[in-house]
């Protein structure tokens, strides 16, 4: 399941924005909704949802200074947690709010989700993954969990920083992935260039190449992919290099939504191979001859042997 609707996500974070009492970036706001009609009309229809969730707060103040334009005066009202929660339960996009107006993405097993971002680039985050983004900082994000996709408008005079972890990702280019696994980080390019803890290991990442590093360690390695296999999750497909039985039941199962454990005498062991998703989420015992192992159902999930 994929939420692809950057339009309709875009209009829901600028009604929350220009709800807050705070709000000054009306520039921003109308360059927005005069780029494309249909901006307007999205703004419109969830301005239209939270004047009806909140009609004790009807109010229309005008902002001081005239600092929206005249060609299009944007009514400006104070909108409250709850409004806002109905606003995203109404628009149906899946972020929650953390401290300082942080914006959290979350991903269910088995779904991705493509997230628009103001400048034009866009991220898709993959399944079972989670990304906190800060519309004060929209050139900076931080991936907690899972994995995604980076396409990214390259600025020289400002660059697309994603911190993970202890670690750092500095755009250089425009398409990368970074995956964030329970013992290491990877990053892979296929278009542009990244740079790699620019402040401490400094390393390039070009295409076709993938990173490698263990948490809490300064270590990277670094070997070639093919490009199609940076983000090939979007189109279904996961592809496993000399993977433990254990990180490879821990992705299907992210992946698919389908549970996969490691047999306890087999969690070392490892496989290599490609392996389409929804052949696997409709019958997942069809993996055992794809990577040759033994696959069986226990209890609600399916357990993975080595032969």
């Amino acid at each position: 399941m994929q939420h692809d609707d950057p339009i309709r996500e875009q209009a829901a974070l600028w009604a929350v924005r220009t709800g807050d009492p705070g709000f000054a970036d009306w520039d921003a706001f109308t360059d927005w909704l005069e780029r494309d009609p249909a901006h307007a009309e999205a703004y419109d229809r969830i301005a239209g949802a939270v004047a009806d969730a909140a009609d004790a707060e009807r109010d229309v103040i005008v902002p001081a200074n005239d600092e929206v334009p005249s060609a299009r005066p944007v009514p400006r009202r104070w909108m409250s947690a709850a409004v806002a929660a109905v606003l995203l339960v109404v628009v149906g996009i899946g972020l929650w709010w953390g401290d300082h107006g942080v914006q959290t993405y979350e991903t269910a097993p088995g779904e991705t989700r493509l997230i628009a971002l103001q400048d034009g680039s866009k991220i898709d985050l993959a399944a079972d993954s989670r990304i906190a983004l800060d519309p004060d900082k929209p050139r900076l994000a931080t991936l907690e969990k899972g994995r995604a996709l980076f396409t990214i408008l390259h600025d020289d005079g400002d660059p697309f920083v994603l911190d993970v972890g202890a670690d750092q990702v500095v755009d250089a280019g425009t398409v990368f992935e970074v995956q964030l696994g329970s013992n290491e980080l990877a990053v892979g390019v296929s278009e542009g260039l990244v740079i790699f803890n620019p402040a401490g290991q400094n390393v390039r990442i070009e295409p076709g190449q993938l990173l490698e590093s263990p948490l809490g360690s300064n270590d990277v390695t670094m070997r070639d992919i093919a490009l199609e296999q940076v983000g090939e999750w979007r189109e279904g497909r996961i592809t496993f290099e000399r993977a433990s039985i254990a990180e490879l039941a821990a992705e299907l199962s992210s992946m698919s939504g389908v549970t996969f454990s490691a047999a306890p005498a087999s969690v070392r062991d490892e496989v290599s191979g490609s392996v389409l998703i929804d052949p696997i989420r409709a019958d997942p015992a069809s993996l055992g001859p794809l990577l040759g192992v033994s696959v069986r159902q226990a209890g609600d999930g399916w357990l993975i042997e080595a032969r």
